[in-house]
C-alpha cells in the first residue's frame, strides 16, 4: 500500500482584539472529516499561539515531525466580510502592534532586501474550489503585516527548501459569533460555510499536491 499523502492544517489562537478565533473550530472540523476522498490522506492539525517566536519555533518542528507535503493555513481577518485566498506574503511586519506575547518586532521587514513571495498558481485553483461551494471568496495580494503574513512568509520559505512541503496556501476567514453563526455586523458567513469551502480547498490541494509529486 502506498504511503498516505500528508497535509498539515493550521490555525491561530486568540490575540488582542480577537477573544474568539474561528480558525480554531474550523481546523478541528476539517481535520476530523471522514470522507472516502481522505482515506489515503493523513491530516494533521496545529494551532499556533499568535507570537512570532511560536511560528519560528513550531513550524520547523512540525515539518520535521510530520513531513507534510502540503500546508493549508488559516487566519482571522477581523474586518473582511469574505474569504480571502492570499496569493503572496509581503516582506513586511508591523512594529506598531505587539504579538500575543507582548513582543514588538524591531524592524518593519522580515528579511533585508527581499521581495514579496508568491504561493503559486494553485491559489487561483483553490479560489475556484471555494467559490463552487457558494461562499463569497476573493484572491488577495495583501496578507497584512501581522502573524498571518509572517507565517505565510515562513511557509513559502519552507516550500522553497529541499525536502520541504510541495505546496502551501494561506486563507483568511471573516469573524464568526462564538456559536459558529454569522457575525452579521461584519459578514454573513457561518462556520458551516467555512467548513464546506475549507473541505473543497483541501480536496483541491490534495489533488494538486499529488500532481506536483508526479511531475
Amino acid at each position: 500500500m502506498s504511503e498516505k499523502l500528508r497535509v498539515l492544517v493550521t490555525g491561530f489562537g486568540t490575540f488582542p482584539g480577537a477573544p474568539f478565533n474561528p480558525t480554531m473550530p474550523l481546523v478541528q472540523r476539517l481535520t476530523g472529516l471522514r470522507r472516502p476522498a481522505f482515506d489515503d490522506v493523513a491530516l494533521t492539525s496545529h494551532i499556533f499561539h499568535v507570537t512570532y517566536a511560536s511560528v519560528d519555533r513550531e513550524l520547523p518542528e512540525l515539518i520535521a515531525r510530520h513531513r507534510p507535503q502540503a500546508l493549508l493555513m488559516f487566519g482571522l481577518a477581523g474586518r473582511t466580510p469574505h474569504l480571502r485566498i492570499e496569493t503572496r506574503a509581503r516582506n513586511a511586519v508591523t512594529t506598531r502592534f505587539p504579538d500575543a506575547g507582548h513582543q514588538h518586532p524591531h524592524k518593519g521587514s522580515i528579511e533585508d532586501g527581499a521581495d514579496a513571495r508568491s504561493f503559486g498558481p494553485h491559489s487561483e485553483k483553490l479560489l475556484r474550489a471555494a467559490l463552487a461551494t457558494g461562499i463569497d471568496a476573493q484572491l488577495s495580494r495583501d496578507a497584512g503585516s501581522y502573524l498571518c503574513n509572517y507565517l505565510s512568509w515562513r511557509a513559502i520559505e519552507a516550500v522553497n527548501r529541499n525536502n520541504g512541503p510541495r505546496l502551501a496556501q494561506f486563507v483568511h476567514v471573516p469573524p464568526l459569533a462564538h456559536d459558529g453563526t454569522a457575525a452579521r455586523a461584519t459578514s454573513p458567513i457561518t462556520l458551516e460555510a467555512l467548513v464546506d469551502a475549507g473541505e473543497a480547498m483541501l480536496l483541491e490541494l490534495v489533488k494538486l499536491t499529488r500532481q506536483a509529486a508526479r511531475a
